[in-house]
């Protein structure tokens, strides 16, 4: 049985004066080589940041949605959650299209990132475990620490204009071949297609207290995985609520 696959827009998820957040559309065929990717582009002025750029076999769908938006050479920096390939995999084929690009990394994964090939020599900005604030434009975006969800070096990127907030690997969801929507609708129906990737991928309950501690006064309208769909409204506070319920994740989990 033949599935109907679908390409997907660009869609502006915020935009006011010269400041924009934008995911940067999804072809479901991709689904065929891995697992599904989200990738987002926040402009402000004439700088950009691409966040989590993706793996090798989406660069030419994320590299000609980007052109909408900005010109390649603008793109100030490359931001990254953590050292996965399905996040880092196109960085060298970035870094031929967008040379002025500065890339934003956990401390802890920039030794590693020479192995794909390229001359790290002041291209790399470590991140500390802390987190720290990326000027961008008139604005600025804040790395939040989010460490062990599930990477060991992992950060969440907020953007307090759009009040955005990118979420890396959490918030996941993983869909059977022929299902996909970009916004949460059903959060209860949701659920199912996120749980086992949480209760397996996060390192410990310890973990999400600690993340909650971090996102705490945070204004967020939105929370923005790299994979699965978006929470919007309600769903925001729902997909918080359920982290804080998870009992047992990773070790406890797995053990």
């Amino acid at each position: 049985m033949s599935v109907n696959l679908k390409v997907h827009k660009p869609y502006v998820l915020y935009e006011e004066g010269d400041h924009k957040f934008v995911w940067l559309g999804l072809d479901e065929s991709e689904h065929e080589k891995g697992i599904l990717t989200n990738q987002y582009l926040i402009v402000d002025g004439d700088e950009g940041a691409l966040l989590d750029a993706g793996g090798y076999f989406v660069f030419e769908r994320v590299y000609e949605n980007v052109k909408e938006f900005i010109k390649p050479e603008n793109i100030k920096y490359l931001l990254f959650s953590h050292q996965d390939p399905d996040v880092i995999g196109s960085l060298n084929l970035w870094l031929d299209v967008a040379p002025n690009a500065e890339i934003y990394v956990s401390e802890l994964w920039e030794r590693f990132l020479p192995h794909l090939g390229f001359e790290a020599a002041g291209k790399i900005i470590d991140i500390p475990d802390q987190g720290m604030s990326i000027k961008l434009g008139k604005s600025e975006i804040k790395a939040i620490p989010a460490h062990f969800m599930h990477s060991v070096g992992n950060f969440h990127y907020y953007d307090p204009v759009s009040k955005i907030y990118f979420s890396g690997d959490l918030g996941a969801a993983v869909f059977p071949a022929g299902k996909w929507y970009l916004f949460v609708e059903n959060f209860d129906e949701h659920v199912k297609y996120m749980e086992p990737f949480h209760r397996r991928y996060i390192v410990s309950k310890k973990a999400i207290d600690h993340w909650l501690e971090q996102i705490k006064g945070l204004d967020i309208k939105m929370i923005a995985p790299q994979h699965g769909s978006i929470f919007q409204g309600e769903n925001v506070k729902k997909f918080i609520e359920w982290l804080k319920s998870l009992d047992k994740v990773g070790i406890d989990y797995i053990w």
